[in-house]
């Protein structure tokens, strides 16, 4: 089958934005002309439904997320895309305060997404909306979002928050002290570890995996607070089910041969000219080999012997399910550094979950975030049989 989008070509990229704001943008279908006679779209006040296509038809870039190779479409991208959409259809004075979003299929980076969205309750404090993603007609992705009227609380409101924790911004820290990780090719974000709280204590469930995170470059004034909402929504996905696999001391590849060999596999080799890029991968590996090397020594200390290290090793790790409250939409921008700190308070049963919280540059909590997803680990033996 062809990968030419059977529809229409998205607008060309807009060099006056931010790259994350060309990512996650979007072009109402009624603006781009004349459709294929299957859609029908009728202006918001003759119909509940609004329709909007992708305007980038290849969303995310190998480097910018997804690994080498693969096929798939970052989460992130149909979650803030997801929300741009809705948002395009709830009056000025509504905030977006909550999204549940679920994963269907996987997507095509190759195609275009469709965004069906749905109004299905507009009330005088709160608005409801259902967000469909599509690619070729089937569903890959579904959210239900809520918006409330700013001030419908009233003057007299309850406040509480959990505060910042005390770590020092990327600008400020002391040279060394937080790495880069490989945002390698100028990605739409990038982040910065800044530790793993807990990391030596035996507990899974008491590690909090600390990282800075911004979007690359300014974002335009013309996009207004909706567009950093946007931005903060595509972040939250970034390392987030991960996290299960980390606070197990379980380490992304099995070896750096195995690093090495998915490195390899690289659809354009020549990508390791870059300095940055061969700069990245490099602190990649020794990364990895010195987390696999701390990991047998901790095992070994334990056992009583070299037959008693448990070995782990991931085999599928995938998002099935993602939530996000925003709690302050007005009080950051998206392109300053933001502090994300992630716990797993579970796992199991071939699952994980992943909990989330962000801070503004200024300490502002503005989000919370919770995934769930499928952690299965590679199997001594096969299963008996397949779901």
């Amino acid at each position: 089958m062809s990968k030419r989008v059977t529809i229409f070509d998205p607008p060309e990229q807009d060099h006056s934005k931010a790259l994350i704001e060309n990512v996650l943008d979007l072009t109402p279908v009624v603006d781009l002309g004349p459709v294929h006679p299957s859609l029908f779209y009728r202006s918001k006040s003759h119909s509940n439904k609004s329709l909007f296509v992708s305007r980038m038809s290849s969303l995310i870039p190998a480097r910018y997320g997804i690994p080498p190779g693969a096929r798939g479409i970052y989460g992130g991208a149909a979650i803030a895309q997801s929300l741009s959409a809705a948002m395009r259809t709830v009056p000025a004075d509504y905030a977006v305060h909550s999204m549940h979003c679920y994963f269907v299929l996987a997507g095509d980076s190759e195609i275009p997404i469709l965004y069906h969205v749905e109004r299905v309750r507009d009330g005088r404090s709160f608005v409801t909306r259902t967000v469909q993603a599509r690619q070729r007609g089937r569903p890959i992705f579904t959210t239900t979002l809520s918006f409330s009227r700013v001030g419908s609380g009233g003057e007299k409101t309850l406040h509480h928050a959990v505060s910042k924790p005390d770590v020092p911004l990327p600008d400020e820290a002391e040279p060394g002290s937080l790495k880069a990780l490989s945002n390698a090719g100028g990605g739409p974000f990038e982040s910065r570890k800044a530790g793993i709280l807990n990391r030596t204590s035996p507990n899974p469930e008491d590690k909090k995996v600390r990282r800075y995170i911004r979007a690359r470059g300014a974002i335009s004034e013309e996009g207004g607070y909706q567009a950093h909402l946007s931005a903060l929504a595509y972040i939250t996905d970034s390392y987030f089910i991960g996290t299960v696999s980390i606070v197990h001391d379980i380490p992304r590849f099995s070896s750096p041969a195995e690093l090495e060999k998915l490195l390899n596999a690289l659809k354009n080799p020549s990508d390791l000219d870059d300095e940055d890029i061969t700069r990245a991968l490099r602190e990649l590996k020794e990364e990895e080999a010195a987390e696999l090397r701390r990991r047998l020594e901790g095992a070994l200390n334990r056992a009583t012997g070299p037959k008693e290290v448990d070995h782990k090793e991931v085999g599928m790790m995938v998002s099935l399910d993602h939530s996000v409250y925003f709690h302050n939409p007005r009080a950051f921008r998206a392109d300053e550094w933001m502090l994300s700190e992630i716990e797993s308070p579970w796992a199991g049963e071939g699952r994980g979950l992943a909990i989330q919280k962000i801070w503004s540059k200024d300490g502002v909590l503005i989000a919370t975030c919770t995934q769930e997803g499928v952690v299965r680990l590679k199997q001594d033996k096969p299963p008996l049989s397949k779901i």
